[in-house]
């Protein structure tokens, strides 16, 4: 069998531990230079991460600060991708949309409804 290596590329990393959906994509994300590591900024996906490691790196709208536990062999299944790290900030829950107001009447809403439930939402919204 094959020794799990002491070092790993970061973009490899970040795809194994499945917060990108590829590789390309999390060496876009570290060459843009919003990826630290230990509170170092990094620009090239080639930085080696190891064991104890702490990442924040930009994910969709949040920011997550992770730490390596594992470096992984192969992009497995999630569970499996999970014990690879330790979420340090876990992420907030998302925040629900208002729910539309009920209009009278039966199927299509007329002009004037539609007015209504835009106004409640700008409403909501504020």
């Amino acid at each position: 069998m094959s020794e799990t290596p002491a070092k790993i590329r970061i973009d490899k990393w970040l795809w194994h531990a499945r917060f990108f959906k590829t590789r390309s994509l999390a060496a876009k994300v570290v060459s843009s230079g919003h990826v630290r590591v230990n509170s170092l900024s990094i620009a090239k996906p080639a930085v080696q991460v190891t064991a104890g490691d702490v990442l924040t790196f930009p994910q969709a709208k949040d920011v997550r600060v992770i730490r390596v536990v594992a470096l992984g062999e192969r992009r497995g299944p999630a569970p499996e991708a999970q014990a690879l790290y330790d979420d340090l900030d876990p992420p907030k829950p998302k925040e629900r949309a208002p729910a539309a107001p009920k209009y009278e009447g039966k199927g299509r809403p007329t002009k004037r409804d539609r007015r209504l439930i835009d106004q409640s939402l700008r409403d909501a919204l504020e």
